[in-house]
């Protein structure tokens, strides 16, 4: 095979330690390897960056292994080397003979001949930002699972207060839930702590505060209101630094602010997980495969078996399905109709999966040529589907009248 890396290096991460393979030229045109293992302290990697630089080495490649390629990634990076993140499913070695020395080996052989290729790794600011949002999006997440909790406790204490009020947790309920934890029972009293438009049902939450709350109940109830509070605090701090780091891409987020169903959270979650560089993906059909928004190819022998999507970005996944169900909601909008028109073919998940993959495409398009998505409206099915019945019959009296005519797709 042809030489395209004439000096690199191929690293086996672990845990506690680096298995480092450099491949270099003996300058009698032979190839020459040396193997070093290195502990994953900050003082080993920066003797492990020391000796890739003295070796001269100008490519170093690693496998994406859990949480522990990135302290090995951070250092080498600062050191000024080109990296490669490879997928351990690309360069898994024969059975039998699997040893840390031998995946290094073999690490470092195969990007000799460009046999590898990169995954995406985002610079440091986007990946700061991407710390930010999934940490932000769990603390979501166990704020409505501390929600449920209290549910949960009411219902075992036989106050039904979810069945009249729509939120629990709002301005009304926290006032009846923080009552109750102080030692209030009387389901009049309770009840006129309503604010706003649950005055209008006070007869229904007298029979729903009427129940058995006893006081462990009521130590359940109030952990639950503190551990609510503290998240709500650590939420609302995270949101402030999520846009002090996103003052750079203000305008790529408004950009995508500007798709159906795409928030302003949902915006900074995308941004976090893709970037803003579209050059790192030539096309959208490379964003939406990386993504795992797109079937796989699986032909062989001539015969097409699953191609079902990869795993991908979970977390980008998750954003877009949100998404989709929020787009699926809008009014005489194009993803709106797509979702529809798709939902009674194929069921309602798989169009989400699909109005899903259209927002990620409609981001890319906006990222790479800085524009706003303008809708092609609710109608746009009806009215291409008219537009090829009507190019269909002036083609079929062109070639009626012997002209030779080809129909081309439309754009």
């Amino acid at each position: 095979m042809e030489l395209l890396v004439a000096r690199c290096a191929g690293l086996d991460v672990a845990k506690d330690e680096v298995v480092a393979c450099v491949r270099v030229p003996d300058g009698r045109g032979a190839r020459v390897q040396e193997v070093r293992t290195f502990q994953t302290f900050t003082s080993g990697l920066e003797a492990l960056a020391d000796w890739l630089a003295r070796e001269e080495i100008t490519q170093v490649v690693m496998e994406a292994t859990g949480q522990y390629w990135k302290p090995v990634w951070y250092v080498l990076e600062e050191a000024g080397f080109e990296l490669l993140l490879v997928n351990a499913r690309h360069v898994k070695i024969l059975p039998g003979r699997k040893t840390d020395v031998c995946d290094a080996a073999w690490l470092a052989e195969l990007p000799e001949h460009g046999l590898l290729r990169g995954s995406f790794v985002p610079p440091a600011s986007i990946r700061e930002l991407r710390d930010l949002t999934r940490y932000r999006k769990r603390l979501i997440q166990a704020h409505g699972s501390e929600g449920q909790r209290i549910q949960k406790t009411l219902e075992d204490a036989g106050i039904k207060l979810d069945s009249v009020a729509a939120d629990v947790l709002g301005v009304s309920g926290r006032a009846m839930l923080t009552a109750l934890v102080n030692g209030e029972r009387d389901p009049q009293v309770l009840a006129e702590l309503a604010k706003g438009r649950l005055r209008a049902k006070l007869p229904q939450l007298r029979q729903a505060l009427r129940g058995r709350f006893r006081a462990h109940h009521a130590l359940l109830v109030r952990l639950a209101l503190e551990h609510l509070e503290q998240l709500e605090r650590s939420i609302a701090e995270l949101d402030t630094q999520v846009d002090r780091a996103l003052a750079p891409f203000a305008r790529a987020r408004d950009r995508l602010d500007t798709i159906t169903g795409v928030g302003k959270r949902a915006a900074e979650c995308m941004l976090a997980e893709i970037g803003v560089d579209m050059s790192v993906f030539p096309t959208a059909g490379h964003l939406a495969s990386w993504a795992g928004r797109c079937p796989g190819n699986n032909v062989t022998g001539g015969k097409r078996r699953s191609g079902k999507p990869t795993k991908g970005n979970r977390w980008l996944g998750e954003v877009l399905i949100e998404c989709a169900w929020a787009a699926a909601r809008s009014r005489d909008t194009y993803l709106s109709a797509q979702y529809w028109r798709l939902a009674r073919r194929i069921g309602k998940k798989k169009a989400a999966v699909a109005v899903g993959h259209s927002i990620l495409v409609i981001a890319w398009h906006l990222l790479a040529y800085d524009c706003d998505d303008h809708d092609l409206g609710g109608d746009w099915f009806v009215r291409r589907s008219d537009h090829d019945r009507r190019r269909t019959h002036l083609v079929k009296q062109l070639q009626a009248l012997g002209y030779s005519v080809t129909l081309q797709p439309a754009a």
